[in-house]
């Protein structure tokens, strides 16, 4: 398919727009190559195996991984319906549904944590939760994956999972309107005319067509909760060997001086979301093809 004369920069007319362009882009690409250049190049073979070789690391990246994965699963399974819900059915005070969805994005992060503290140990509603919680935890066979001392949500593992869940669901569900919007509803109309209910249609006609939306919302949703530093800091806190997952240790090896293993947690965080996007990009475009 050939480009129109209009659309090429390489036109003498369009060439002060064409350097603006790459001129802007160019400003933002080379920040973030510097940035990451700064980090690999800090970093040495001793402080890599200083890293591997540290329990407390170890059990950071373990439980950092484990608590992405739960979150981006269970923001996905809420950001599919809640994102349908948005895109394709009206009701009333929809429009007041899509900002409250927004809050936490809007939020600083350090308030959505604060906001959790106090709802889980200052309302009724919150102690009741807790409650539930704490007797599900009682149930499940945690011992099997190493955390037969997780008891309660504040200050546990729970707690950092709840955090991440809390920023992570809100960007999955508005990944998931977008990927629904995008599609047209013809298809759903046909398959209701043809005797499928709403609840069929959306499994067996909307669902397939939003696959690399799921994807995306999935792996969105991971690598934000990979990140989250503020609202587990506050609720969970960061104590080693239980609450501490990625960015906790990098704060906390940064308050007691030591650069070189910050560094180093940062670079690991650094390759997981280079490895994770690489992986999104291309399952979601052999979805898309």
């Amino acid at each position: 398919m050939t480009t129109p004369a209009s659309l090429r920069l390489s036109s003498r007319g369009n060439m002060p727009f064409g350097i603006a362009l790459f001129g802007a882009t160019g400003v933002f690409v080379a920040l973030v190559v510097a940035l990451l250049a700064a980090n690999v190049l800090y970093v040495r073979g001793e402080h890599v195996q200083a890293a591997i070789d540290s329990p407390q690391i170890c059990y950071a990246v373990l439980l950092s991984v484990c608590t992405c994965t739960i979150t981006a699963i269970l923001s996905t399974v809420v950001a599919v319906p809640a994102g349908y819900l948005l895109a394709r059915v009206p009701f009333r005070g929809r429009r007041f549904v899509d900002v409250l969805v927004d809050v936490p994005i809007v939020l600083p992060p350090i308030v959505v944590g604060l906001a959790l503290l106090l709802l889980f140990n200052q309302t009724a509603v919150g102690r009741w939760l807790e409650d539930g919680v704490e007797w599900v935890l009682a149930v499940l066979p945690l011992h099997w994956i190493g955390l037969d001392h997780v008891t309660s949500v504040t200050y546990d593992v729970p707690g950092v999972i709840l955090a991440q869940f809390a920023v992570a669901s809100a960007f999955a569900i508005r990944t998931m309107r977008v990927a629904f919007e995008q599609v047209s509803d013809r298809r759903e109309h046909v398959a209701q005319v043809l005797g499928c209910t709403r609840r069929q249609a959306f499994f067996w006609v909307a669902l397939p067509e939003v696959r690399s939306g799921i994807v995306a919302a999935a792996t969105l949703a991971w690598a934000r909760a990979m990140g989250e530093f503020g609202p587990i800091l506050v609720f969970a806190g960061a104590t080693r060997m239980k609450t501490e997952v990625l960015p906790t240790t990098v704060f906390l090896e940064m308050s007691v001086g030591n650069v070189e293993a910050a560094a180093t947690v940062s670079l690991m965080m650094v390759a997981a979301a280079i490895v994770v996007l690489l992986i999104a990009r291309t399952v979601g475009a052999r979805m898309a093809a």
